[in-house]
């Protein structure tokens, strides 16, 4: 009988749980032993006692019990330390981001670790229940509206009263994926009027669907690729989205950037001059700060004020919810792990396009692509 462990997570800030009673439930009667780190959910509200009563058998949080487990399923990526007390030839499974873990990835590599990484799951539609980047920016969307409502000195709806009519705060959105979709429509039930802008021709009619308006930008093309990514524009591209986007920004009361291209620095879509050019008293809340920020003068992690307008670059704002962001988290965790599940056991089973697709490092091999791009000069390694 295989062996889940769910360990606290360490990193500064990290509220999530890999697991829920409910997963931890599910796993028990798949036939796997479950066992979480005392302590483990405490951040996103379920107790020792939830786990317990869920099948689960709660261990002490010494990393002991990294080394006998078949399995360590996480949120953020372990640090070395931790991988540490993994087996040769164990397996661990969160969420890595391979152009910021190299180290992490080598170390893997060397010891013949399984690393599964939840934000490399294939983009297909039999991946969606495992699609962690669609739930966390789920989350992350709906949070940065209301950050940015929070910290707006107006209110946001239209209203209409016997002292006068207030008029709607205006919006812009940068980027319709999950995060800006949830945003857009965040934003239009708290009344705001909205816009919005993606490099993807598609998203036209999810904006529209959503009762916002489409920021078209001249010579437009499709700029999805077959994984369902944003690509990389050119930079003639991006000037162009600039100058037409940069006419509603200075007039946006909010503006939510969530542009990212995976593997890459997040692109630079609002320069200080537009920053500049809003009313004072603006929001901009800026959802790719992790990955360097989609404004010119965000700073990574902090709350800042430039020209009279409030930048927000908090990290990690699914953890600012970690309730919710657990559930769905843990949710996309058992979703892929059951591929695994073989009477009991777990099987690296690299026949399945899914698994084979997160599956960052194996048999003591970088196997995905954007693990091997960082070492494509060790040669005999990649």
């Amino acid at each position: 009988m295989a062996t889940v462990l769910v360990p606290r997570e360490t990193l500064p800030g990290e509220t999530r749980v890999a697991a829920s009673p409910d997963t931890v439930k599910r796993f028990v009667k798949a036939g796997l032993t479950v066992q979480v780190e005392r302590g483990a959910g405490a951040s996103a509200r379920v107790s020792d006692s939830a786990f317990e009563a869920a099948g689960a058998t709660l261990v002490e949080p010494d990393r002991s019990a990294w080394g006998a487990a078949d399995l360590v399923v996480k949120v953020s990526p372990p640090t070395l330390e931790e991988a540490a007390s993994l087996r040769d030839g164990g397996r661990v499974l969160s969420i890595v981001i391979p152009a910021y873990q190299k180290p992490l990835i080598e170390y893997f590599r060397d010891h013949n670790l399984s690393c599964y990484a939840m934000d490399l799951i294939p983009r297909i539609s039999r991946a969606q229940s495992m699609d962690v980047l669609s739930s966390q920016a789920t989350v992350a969307g709906y949070k940065a509206v209301l950050l940015a409502a929070t910290s707006l000195e107006k209110l946001c709806p239209l209203l209409m009263t016997a002292a006068g009519t207030v008029p709607p705060a205006k919006a812009v959105i940068f980027g319709a994926g999950v995060a800006g979709l949830q945003a857009i429509a965040t934003a239009k039930r708290l009344g705001c009027k909205v816009e919005a802008t993606d490099i993807r021709l598609a998203a036209k009619e999810q904006i529209e669907s959503l009762g916002a308006s489409f920021i078209d930008v001249p010579g437009m093309e499709d700029m999805e690729d077959e994984h369902g990514y944003a690509k990389e524009v050119t930079p003639e591209f991006l000037e162009k989205q600039r100058i037409e986007v940069a006419k509603r920004v200075a007039e946006a009361d909010i503006v939510i950037t969530t542009a990212l291209v995976p593997g890459r620095p997040a692109p630079k879509l609002v320069s200080a001059a537009m920053v500049e050019s809003m009313p004072d008293g603006s929001v901009i809340v800026d959802l790719a700060a992790e990955s360097g920020g989609n404004c010119e003068l965000t700073e990574p992690g902090e709350v800042v004020e430039k020209h009279g307008v409030t930048i927000i670059g908090t990290k990690n704002l699914p953890a600012t919810m970690p309730v919710h962001a657990s559930e769905l988290y843990a949710k996309n965790v058992f979703n892929l792990v059951k591929l695994m599940i073989d009477e009991g056991d777990l099987k690296d089973n690299l026949e399945d396009e899914v698994l084979d697709g997160c599956l960052l490092t194996h048999a003591g091999e970088v196997k995905h692509e954007r693990g091997k791009a960082l070492f494509q000069t060790e040669g005999a390694h990649s």
